[in-house]
């Protein structure tokens, strides 16, 4: 698919005037501006449209790394939209704190964010950006307007499944939007294109939105494994309902618990599968996409070091996390570390206490033992744990953050690496990783079977218990002395368990949420913007619409009037 990522600024070009009301906008074309009838003349075209669709989540504008980016105001890798929905999700909850200082961006961890927070408002835009590409493309791909283009047959009915795709990843967005926002703006490809001020719809309308879209193409998208690596397809579909349905509560929908079971065991049912000769941290190396982890992968967003160049998604994700002693080149197949991401002492505390210690050594940048007189240069000591889940380094960190913006406080973390299985490198040996994102995956299916047993009525817990041991078995090399029993799958253990087996993959705010933990309960470090942790105003639970929305479209109303 991103071979047609030459394609970005045709598409990025006939989104117009539905991002956000706050522009200044031309909608006539420039001089030598292709019109879309001049441009979606043949399949490869529409195929192109469909690759900046996808590559809307990885990629930051029309000419990798930078360079005519997509949106203006924020620096084009800060604006990418993987690496904003990331800090959403994870720099705002216990699993995550950055040491740098940009603009407002910890707010976020603190919990201390207002309508101006730039990193906010830009993930609002993101989405919207998004939304309009599917919008404009749905408009261009329309039956009578292909067959107005002499494009008929086969390639007619390709352009088709292509606009199925392309509603899932509108829905996909779109359910970014609720889970963010509550209540945002609302616009379809039946809403004229250009300037307007677009209307605001409720999150129960949302709701209903998204899963009328997605049951709508359920049955016509390509059958689940049935598509190309990273596109979507039913089990895609399949896990983006259960999600929807697991916070259906939260989204004021009621209880939908019953409808995440079902929904759990058609994907379950599909043929992915837990690998039992993979180890947990293959699922994120840079061929992840190959070495058997992929076998759980349900959708992902692919990266590749030479094709999917940014400094947003799994560049930001790789380099930032790596510091201190950590070895760049040797360890992560990167060229150096950006000294910003690190975990607090909660989610390591999850694991349980450290059973061992391992000496490590300085190494130069092929992984050779540095010698100074002979001897080994010294790191410190690397924390061991029963559970391989976690991977944590701690040479040199400590446990507890006395202040976020000493990169030494707070054990790194070590999940994403530019390194393949074999241990060699990805295919850019210094800053853009090939790693793909594990957006969604069959261990969360298991958990959230396990979850919705507990709440619904037509689960089984011994299935249920079943599914959860697969996972632990894996973290554990294969032992079942870790594996759980009926009387222990609670909600404090699945909870807690969803952390050891998610951490890092975007899932962790929109857990807490839905187990009432994220502010007006649970307590970790620097929550508050206090070392030691502090519960916050319940009304946090919604980010706010963007004050600049606000300002120009009185169609909106904030989430709270405490924003």
């Amino acid at each position: 698919m991103y071979k047609y990522i030459k394609y970005l600024s045709i598409l990025c070009s006939i989104v117009i005037g539905l991002v956000s009301c706050e522009d200044d906008l031309n909608l006539l074309p420039e001089d030598n501006r292709a019109t879309t009838e001049q441009t979606f003349t043949n399949l490869e075209a529409y195929r192109g449209g469909l690759g900046k669709l996808y590559g809307g989540l990885s990629l930051s504008g029309q000419r990798g790394p930078s360079g005519l980016a997509d949106l203006d105001g924020l620096d084009e890798g800060f604006s990418n939209y993987l690496r904003l929905y990331w800090q959403m999700q994870e720099l705002t909850t216990d699993e995550a704190v950055i040491g740098w200082d940009d603009g407002t961006i910890r707010d976020l961890h603190a919990q201390t964010w207002t309508a101006g927070n730039e990193f906010i408002r830009t993930m609002y835009d993101r989405i919207f950006f998004q939304i309009a590409s599917v919008n404009a493309f749905l408009r261009e791909s329309e039956s009578s307007v292909v067959s107005s283009r002499g494009i008929s047959g086969a390639d007619a009915d390709e352009i088709e499944d292509y606009r199925t795709e392309a509603r899932f990843l509108r829905a996909l967005s779109y359910w970014h939007a609720l889970d963010l926002f509550g209540s945002p703006t609302f616009v379809t490809e039946d809403d004229v294109a250009g300037a307007f001020l677009p209307p605001q719809i409720s999150s129960t309308d949302l709701f209903e939105y998204i899963e009328t879209e997605l049951l709508d193409i359920e049955g016509v998208i390509a059958s689940a494994r049935g598509n190309q690596y990273g596109r979507a397809d039913q089990g895609a579909v399949w896990m983006l309902l259960a999600k929807l349905y697991l916070n259906a509560e939260v989204y004021g929908a009621g209880d939908r618990y019953d409808d995440v079971i079902t929904f759990c065991n058609k994907i379950i049912n599909s043929g992915y599968t837990i690998p039992t000769d993979v180890p947990y941290n293959y699922l994120f190396l840079a061929d992840n996409d190959s070495n058997g982890g992929e076998s759980e992968f349900i959708f992902t967003i692919p990266f590749d070091g030479l094709n999917t160049q940014s400094f947003g998604g799994m560049t930001f994700i790789v380099h930032a996390a790596v510091l201190g002693s950590m070895n760049p080149r040797a360890d992560f197949g990167i060229n150096g570390g950006w000294f910003g991401l690190r975990t607090t002492s909660a989610l390591i505390d999850t694991f349980g206490n450290s059973i061992n210690q391992e000496e490590v050594f300085q190494r130069d940048d092929n992984g050779t033992i540095i010698l100074e007189d002979g001897e080994p240069v010294s790191l410190g000591f690397q924390e061991l744990w029963n559970d391989q889940r976690l991977l944590a380094y701690t040479p040199g960190q400590t446990k507890e953050i006395a202040d976020i913006a000493a990169f030494t406080d707070g054990y790194a973390i070590s999940k994403y690496r530019n390194i393949r299985s074999d241990g060699t490198t990805g295919s850019d040996p210094d800053n853009h990783p090939d790693t793909d994102f594990p957006m969604f995956r069959l261990s969360d299916v298991y958990l959230m079977y396990a979850e919705a047993t507990l709440k619904g009525t037509t689960g089984d817990a011994n299935v249920a218990v079943g599914y959860i041991n697969q996972l632990r078995e894996r973290a554990h090399e294969g032992s079942s002395s870790f594996n759980i029993t009926t009387a222990e799958l609670t909600e404090d253990f699945i909870l807690d368990e969803r952390a050891r087996e998610l951490y890092w993959e975007a899932h962790r705010r929109t857990d807490l949420i839905r187990f009432n933990q994220f502010t007006e309960n649970g307590i970790w470090p620097f929550k508050g913007n206090v070392p030691q942790g502090a519960t916050t105003a319940g009304f946090r639970d919604l980010m706010p619409i963007p004050a600049k929305e606000l300002a120009i479209n009185p169609n909106l109303i904030q989430n709270s009037d405490q924003y």
